[in-house]
């Protein structure tokens, strides 16, 4: 259980000392920023992005306007400055609604590129999908598992989901998830249709990412919507758009010991709460276990909003 709480909490470290500054439009809390990543925003571009004084939050300044157009089309003049400047990389061309919870992305206040969301510390939403079979012999569940391809501008090769990625706007959850499983493992639709289950959420926030400058690091407010997907025996997911380099299966015994601190090849860090929750909902963790309620707990440490 100790190392189902490691690998939980690679994805919640926040310092007890950090200091954050509220990022507010129209009276929402949207994000949350450090006080150096404002300076920095502010100096870009001070007609964009205004903080009155140091006890003061970042907002957006008039010349942002008020809609959802005029305002997306601020921000990422702002962002794209970034891009261009190498402060921020890893850019992708998909665009993230931006809303103070859920039940408003169909409604957001701008959208964002997703490689600068962070950088406002604004929530992130996104679909993991427990890719699963059943043994030859019926007895065991396993689940497939994705190595990512070594060009990816995070966590190059590393092993990950089968299927996953983060929501953007314009899209439902079962579309994108539609979507992903085509676009990431060649599955078809009417096959995810068959197969999948929603199962809960899972929530994160963290501190971190490549640091520029001492202070300005970013913010990763993420809520991550878990679906399984049970597949048939006989398929064999494919790699359709040069995110993955193979695919292949692992018993839970195999993915249980891969949480260990000192494993060489673990997974992705997000999906290992996923993982968790799924065998916390299966039955494949016993409520008798010490540290039980801590792991359920731990699994919703970010907002879920």
């Amino acid at each position: 259980m100790d190392h189902m709480l490691f690998r939980i909490n690679e994805c919640n470290s926040m310092p007890n000392d950090i200091n954050l500054v509220d990022f507010v439009v129209d009276g929402e809390k949207l994000g949350k920023v450090t006080p150096e990543v404002a300076e920095r925003l502010c100096n870009t571009s001070p007609s964009i992005f205004q903080k009155a004084d140091s006890d003061s939050p970042l907002t957006l300044g008039k010349s942002a306007g008020n809609t959802l157009e005029s305002r997306t089309k601020a921000v990422a003049s702002v962002m794209e400055e970034l891009r261009e400047s190498g402060y921020i990389t890893g850019w992708r061309d998909e665009m993230y609604p931006v809303a103070n919870n859920f039940d408003k992305v169909t409604s957001p206040v701008f959208l964002i590129e997703r490689a600068a969301a962070s950088l406002l510390g604004v929530m992130e939403y996104g679909v993991h999908i427990n890719g699963l079979i059943m043994s030859e012999d019926d007895k065991e569940v396993k689940m497939w598992m994705a190595r990512r391809s070594k060009t990816k501008s995070k966590f190059p090769s590393m092993l990950d989901h089968i299927v996953a990625g983060g929501q953007p706007a314009g899209l439902s959850l079962l579309d994108n998830v539609i979507k992903e499983c085509e676009e990431e493992a060649g599955i078809p639709e009417e096959l995810t249709k068959r197969g999948i289950k929603p199962a809960g959420v899972i929530s994160y926030e963290n501190y971190g990412g490549r640091l520029k400058e001492e202070g300005e690091g970013v913010m990763n407010r993420v809520v991550l919507f878990c679906f399984d997907l049970m597949l048939p025996k006989d398929f064999v997911p494919s790699a359709n758009d040069g995110e993955v380099e193979s695919f292949f299966t692992w018993s839970l015994e195999e993915v249980a010991q891969s949480m260990h601190p000192e494993y060489d090849d673990p997974i992705k860090p997000n999906c290992y709460p996923v993982i968790i929750d799924f065998m916390l909902r299966e039955g494949h963790i016993s409520p008798d276990s010490p540290k039980y309620l801590e792991i359920v707990r731990r699994l919703r440490s970010g907002p879920c909003c």
